[in-house]
Parts: C-alpha cells; sequence; structure tokens
C-alpha cells in the first residue's frame, strides 16, 4: 500500500498546471505539423514523448493529496488536448472515409452491407479516392447504431474534419462521465487522468476520429448504471454498444447474470432487443452476405497483431485453429466473469484486454478499448504494463513510411513486436518477481490519508 507524501494540497494542481503544459506542448506541435502521414517519423517521436509525460502525470497525482483544483485542471487540460487535434484533417488513418463512403451511400438509397467502395457506379462520389479507402473490395462490416452515425454524419457534417464530430462527442461523454464518477468520490484525479490525458486516446479520437467511441461511450454509460438501479437502461446501453462495434458483446453474459435473466430481468432484455431490432431494421435485406463478408474480412486483415494469435498460428500452422482457440478463451472467461458476477468495470478489462491479446488484428486504436476501464478499476499489478502498451502503440505506425515510399502496407516483424515485448516482459517481471517499486502505480490509498475531492474543495 503506497504512502503519500507530506506534501502541502496546492501540491496536486501546481504539477497539473506543469505537466498539463507539456503535454499541450506536444499536441500542439502535433496540429502544427498538420500531415501526420507525411511527417510520421515527428509524430512517433513526440507521441512517445508525450506518453513519458503522462505516466510521469500519473505517478505525480497518484503520490499527492487530491484537491478540487486538480481535478478541474485535468477536466479543462484534457479537454483543450482534444480541441488542438480536433481541427486536423485524419490522416494517420483512412477510416473516417470509409465512414464517409458509407454514409453518403446511405444518401444515395443503397445499402452499406451490400455495396463496396470499387463498384463503378461510385467512382464519381465525392469522397475520397476510391482505392485509398479502407477495404475497398469489402462490403461494410461496421454495425448498424455506426452506420446510423455514418448517415447521420454524411448529412449534417459531411467533410472529412467536421465528420469527426460524432466520434469527439462520444469521446467526452466517456470522459465526463469519468469526471462524473470522481466527482462523486469513487475515484481519485490520478484516474479520471488515465483517460483524459492519454495520448493514444486523444490522438485516435481527436485527430483521426474513430468510431471505437461510440462503443465505448455506450458501455461505459452502460458500466455505471448497472452498478445502480438504472438496469433496464444500462442494458440498452450495452446493446448500443454493440451496435456500435461488436467487442462489447462479451459483456452481455455479464449482463444478463446480474439481470438474474431468465427469471427476472425480462424488460431490460426485450428493451435491449428492440433497440438491436429497430436499428438492424433498415439493413435487413443485406442479412444473407453479412457472412459472407465477415469472413473476407478475416482473411484480409490479420497477422498485424504480436499477440497470442500470433504464437497459437506459428505453433499450430492453422489461422482458423489459432483464431477459434483465441474465441473459446475469450467465450470461457465471458462465461466465468458471468457465473462469478465480478465487478462489471473489471469484467470489461478484462475481457477488452484478452481480446487484444489473442485477436489476429490490433490496430493502434484498438488499444483504446481499456483505457476507461483502467480508470474505473485503478488497477494497480496491471495498470503500468497496459498503459506503456497504450503509449507503444505509435510504434505501429512506422507501417506508413513503407507505404509512403512503395505504397505497400507491409508491417515489419520488428515493429509489430517492440510495443508488445515491454509488456509480456513486465508481466513476467510480476509473475515470477516481487513488484518493483514503481509498480504501485494506481494501489489505493486509505481514505484518511487523501483528502476527497469534496473534503479539500475550499483549499485554495
Amino acid at each position: 500500500m503506497t504512502k503519500t507524501s507530506p506534501s502541502r494540497p496546492a501540491s496536486q494542481w501546481l504539477r497539473a498546471l506543469a505537466l498539463s503544459i507539456a503535454l499541450e506542448a506536444a499536441f500542439a506541435t502535433l496540429a502544427w505539423l498538420g500531415n501526420l502521414e507525411l511527417y510520421v517519423v515527428a509524430p512517433i517521436a513526440i507521441a512517445l514523448g508525450a506518453g513519458i509525460v503522462y505516466l510521469v502525470s500519473l505517478y505525480a497525482f497518484e503520490h499527492s493529496p487530491d484537491s478540487r483544483r486538480a481535478f478541474w485542471l485535468i477536466l479543462l487540460a484534457s479537454l483543450a488536448f482534444r480541441l488542438t487535434l480536433a481541427p486536423l484533417r485524419p490522416t494517420l488513418s483512412d477510416d473516417i472515409f470509409r465512414y464517409r463512403f458509407d454514409g453518403q451511400v446511405q444518401s444515395l438509397g443503397f445499402n452499406p452491407y451490400s455495396v463496396r467502395p470499387d463498384d463503378p457506379r461510385f467512382a464519381a462520389l465525392a469522397v475520397h479516392s476510391i482505392h485509398e479507402i479502407p477495404g475497398h473490395g469489402i462490403r461494410s462490416i461496421y454495425p448498424p447504431v455506426s452506420e446510423l452515425v455514418f448517415a447521420a454524419a454524411w448529412r449534417l457534417v459531411p467533410g472529412p474534419v467536421a465528420f469527426k464530430t460524432p466520434f469527439l462527442l462520444a469521446d467526452l461523454v466517456v470522459l465526463l462521465a469519468l469526471a462524473w464518477w470522481t466527482r462523486r468520490g469513487h475515484a481519485r484525479n490520478y484516474q479520471l487522468a488515465i483517460y483524459g490525458w492519454n495520448p493514444l486516446v486523444v490522438v485516435e479520437f481527436a485527430a483521426s476520429g474513430h468510431n471505437d467511441a461510440l462503443a465505448l461511450a455506450a458501455t461505459v454509460g452502460a458500466t455505471l448504471l448497472i452498478i445502480g438501479p438504472r438496469r433496464v437502461l444500462s442494458t440498452m446501453l450495452l446493446a448500443a454498444g454493440v451496435l456500435a462495434k461488436a467487442f462489447p458483446a462479451v459483456l452481455v453474459p455479464l449482463w444478463l447474470a446480474r439481470l438474474k435473466w431468465p427469471r427476472r430481468g425480462w424488460p431490460a432484455a426485450l428493451a435491449a432487443g428492440g433497440l438491436a431490432a429497430i436499428c438492424a431494421w433498415p439493413y435487413r435485406s443485406a442479412v444473407p452476405v453479412v457472412l459472407a463478408t465477415f469472413h473476407q474480412y478475416q482473411t484480409s486483415f490479420r497477422d498485424n497483431n504480436a499477440s497470442v494469435y500470433l504464437v497459437l498460428q506459428r505453433i499450430s500452422g492453422s489461422n482458423q485453429l489459432a483464431m477459434g482457440l483465441g474465441v473459446g478463451l475469450v467465450a470461457g472467461l465471458a462465461l466465468w466473469a458471468a457465473a462469478r458476477r465480478i465487478d462489471p468495470a473489471r469484467a470489461a478489462f478484462l475481457l477488452f484486454g484478452t481480446i487484444l491479446l489473442v485477436s489476429p488484428n490490433g490496430y493502434p486504436w484498438y488499444f483504446t478499448w481499456v483505457v476507461p476501464f483502467l480508470a474505473l478499476v485503478g488497477v494497480s499489478r496491471y495498470l503500468v504494463p497496459w498503459l506503456m502498451l497504450t503509449i507503444l502503440q505509435f510504434l505501429s505506425y512506422e507501417v506508413l513510411i513503407g507505404y509512403q515510399t512503395s505504397g505497400a502496407w507491409h508491417f515489419r516483424p520488428l515493429f509489430l513486436l517492440l510495443p508488445h515485448a515491454p509488456f509480456y516482459a513486465w508481466l513476467l517481471c510480476n509473475a515470477f518477481t516481487a513488484p518493483p517499486p514503481w509498480s504501485s502505480l494506481g494501489k489505493r490509498i486509505p481514505a484518511s490519508a487523501v483528502p476527497s475531492v469534496r473534503a479539500d474543495s475550499a483549499a485554495p
């Protein structure tokens, strides 16, 4: 158990001020560069430097008494970081252009699950170059809520920068939900900073506009509400998260167990099922081709994640066996979490983290999935290696160097391994030795040792 230093109550907000200025300087430099793909080496270096400042910030906040002024500084700085990068045109990832394509074809009356960007009928669409859209030979795989958001965004904010708006707003929902949770005394200031100041989260949502923020907003809301009495709304939010991006589906068994379904919980289950039916109804004509599209995606996008999947694949020589073992592991953990009815935030961290470690795909923005749940849980033993893993994901953008010079999208094995090697080394260190002194980040401090935000509200 850690001990706080006998520092003055004002020390935390002073640290927050100094460290937020350092982080803002890093994000402002990224904004000044503009085209992050063109100058990709510089953004990688800047983001890694920001990651060091981020970890130092968490350590400083965790080892100083919380104050109300520090809370507001952390929250306002989190907003400032996002506003700094929001005007950037997405360049590290082209996903936003696939979102725009799906939104535009819906405005023309097409079903995005039935058409492909390389269809000659769409050659003149006012989106990015068709062949620069990710998966231009594959029909859409995004779930219905995401497609509905794409359609609405195309009508309201069709530009490539403005199209990020719904995803940035979803990211802000997560941030404000965590801030509310902190102000209610359920978390400490450093836990708010875990999400609000995470460089990967800021870049992937504010600069690149990834739709994962939609699923995170819904799932975080569901997690906070399932703890209280609003179980119908919580279950509907979880359904919305699954309908935005599929990964929260692993929490469904736990939610049903906490509802005591099928003996009880029918209103919540029916409400969630009704929401799913309403969202999927506009796309019902494409149901026969959905499985074929998913299979095509699986065979086209894989082997870009130095995960357990890659080890299993190399040992077995079979992609299907490696994938099946990964699915079986995640399913088993999901059922175990449901049987034990473990804390929802801990379950989300465990299951989403396991998905990332056994998945054949591990794009940098996927690793944002665990960050809000690390913030909610305040995990001690595994907090530092997971946060370090999110920061080192910026090394994955090395692939853009070769892409610009040769046009080949090829992940070099070294740069697949580099983000993960320290993570696995840390886990092994924790498994076979006593935790190192610096691993105390995230350990709970007795309430008597740390003034709560409310108790300190009168401090200058």
